[in-house]
């Protein structure tokens, strides 16, 4: 059996003197796709910044195929791991190509420009993600979902094994939602890459993942497939609500439909 890709150990994070994480412990098998869900506050952004090692832990450790991630050259974290944050309000000027070609940087040499290679990659990713047709179009002048088709064609420009997507489909309409949830599928089944991503809709993290992750006061509360964690306590205990649930016939998920809040 093949070793987890990425691996979190005994991890705390905290700022100043508040805790924000506390000894959370996971492992991520490559191939699978994984989504955090939990109730506001809980962190699960800071858990996608530290293991994207954008936040160092105050205790523990990550570590990329068994090495310690603070520990590694910036480059090659980079070229193993993507990120895609909650908020991308930067770069609006630029269109999305150039964009798009910011995903060579961790394969370029310090003196050398986009090789062969590389626009090669940056073509595969426009296509990949739908966005050839608007190569040119400059950021500010795309729809939501179309600008959120950019920022993962960068990502995967990178050619990872792993992305982290933080709240993905945040700001979207539904028909964009799931476009982009399809969209992370694809790039699973198709190229074979890690996902983990932070996700708000609940029925969304359990139609689209295979195993589910739930925080709750800044630890992992619970963590398993669909099922398990959907026919769980969890909403009552984490999400304070009583639910329903259902089955997708076509998919064989999970649904759930709330149908009051449970008073403390």
């Amino acid at each position: 059996m093949d070793q987890p890709i990425l691996t979190v150990h005994h991890l705390s994070v905290a700022f100043r003197d508040r805790r924000i994480l506390h000894d959370i412990n996971l492992a991520f098998e490559k191939g699978k796709v994984y989504a955090i869900i939990g109730p506001n506050g809980c962190g699960k952004t800071s858990l996608m910044r530290t293991l994207s090692r954008n936040l160092k832990p105050s205790a523990g450790e990550v570590k990329l195929r068994g090495k310690n991630i603070f520990r590694l050259n910036t480059k090659y974290v980079a070229r193993h791991i993507a990120i895609l944050s909650q908020f991308n309000y930067t770069m609006s000027d630029v269109n999305v190509r150039t964009l798009v070609q910011y995903g060579r940087f961790a394969h370029r040499k310090w003196w050398s420009g986009n090789s062969a290679e590389d626009e090669e990659k940056v073509d595969w990713a426009l296509t990949t993600t739908g966005m050839q047709d608007l190569a040119n179009r400059k950021l500010a002048n795309l729809s939501g979902g179309e600008r959120q088709r950019a920022w993962i064609a960068m990502s995967i420009a990178q050619d990872p094994e792993i992305l982290l997507l933080d709240e993905p489909t945040t700001f979207l309409d539904i028909s964009h939602q799931l476009e982009i949830m399809e969209l992370v599928t694809k790039l699973n089944r198709e190229q074979g890459i890690t996902i983990v991503m932070v996700l708000h809709d609940i029925n969304h993290a359990a139609r689209y993942s295979d195993e589910l992750i739930v925080l709750h006061d800044q630890s992992v509360f619970r963590r398993g497939n669909p099922w398990e964690i959907l026919e769980s306590n969890v909403l009552e205990d984490v999400f304070r609500v009583q639910a329903d649930i259902s089955i997708d016939k076509e998919l064989g998920t999970p649904i759930f439909y709330a149908k009051k809040v449970v008073k403390s």
